[in-house]
């Protein structure tokens, strides 16, 4: 079982340069910053892991997460690969939440990528503006729309060398329509709720900042025919489990098998806060 531990440095110093997370290896390196850490004077220590047991962790987390969430996929409302697109093209720095209230209407008045591509900017800013960066956003869309009428014959593309060809697509939406819409495993979905529970669960180092990277290394980890359903379950997760406030350890299905890098120990009344924030 993979599972770290906290040792004490002095507060003074600790203050002064922040929580560290250390991986140990054959050469002592020290990994990056995380940020601040409940507990300022501790340090997290990963032990090291060899590439075989990484990957048999990984398959229990896949598996555990999995069958706490056995139909796992996007929550964002749609009804066509193109409608996915604009959706999560919207979804980016925005709640899926507040981009299916803003969908909700939006696919009433544009019912296809050519109504999208001769919209007026200015009108779509407005029409999307409570998604935020609406002025991008709108012309991520109409651009997007625009290559897809007159390169794709109004068919949204069904590989990744196509999709990041359009406007405003990177492997992440990539990776949400190709999968999600079409079924096709070209990558595993990574958004701030997986870049989070990857590096909690030192499947990848905490200093890892390129979704590509990031992305590169879980593929590595996961055989490709669950990457969908564990990129979306692993969004799940982070989302309602392993929050970036608060996370809900005590009820955790991945417990015993994760070394809450950057997370610290629980404390007196955690449990308490927890329930409380959950019932209220």
């Amino acid at each position: 079982m993979a599972s770290g531990r906290w040792t004490n440095r002095s507060a003074a110093r600790a203050i002064a340069e922040g929580p560290l997370w250390v991986e140990q290896n054959p050469l002592g390196d020290v990994g990056g910053r995380l940020g601040k850490a409940p507990a300022p004077w501790q340090v997290m220590v990963m032990p090291r892991e060899s590439k075989k047991r990484a990957k048999e962790r990984a398959i229990e987390i896949m598996r555990r997460l999995q069958q706490a969430h056995p139909r796992a996929t996007t929550e964002l409302r749609w009804k066509t690969p193109f409608q996915l697109l604009v959706a999560t093209i919207l979804s980016a720095q925005c709640t899926d939440e507040r981009v299916n209230r803003v969908t909700a209407e939006l696919f009433k008045r544009y019912r296809s990528p050519k109504d999208f591509a001769s919209a007026d900017p200015a009108v779509l800013e407005e029409e999307i503006k409570p998604t935020g960066f609406y002025r991008n956003k709108a012309r991520a869309v109409i651009g997007a729309a625009k290559m897809i009428v007159e390169e794709f014959g109004g068919q949204v593309p069904r590989t990744m060398e196509e999709m990041l060809r359009l406007p405003g697509v990177q492997r992440k939406t990539a990776n949400v329509v190709l999968g999600t819409a079409y079924g096709l495993p070209t990558g595993i979905v990574v958004d701030t709720h997986v870049d989070r529970v990857s590096k909690r669960l030192g499947l990848v180092p905490a200093d890892t900042k390129q979704a590509e990277k990031i992305e590169r290394q879980l593929m590595d980890l996961f055989p490709q025919d669950q990457w969908i359903t564990t990129g979306h379950a692993m969004v799940l997760h982070g989302r309602y489990v392993c929050t970036a406030r608060n996370p809900k350890c005590a009820e955790c299905i991945l417990e015993d098998v994760c070394p809450k890098i950057g997370v610290g120990p629980a404390r007196p009344g955690d449990a308490r806060r927890q329930r409380k924030t959950t019932t209220s």
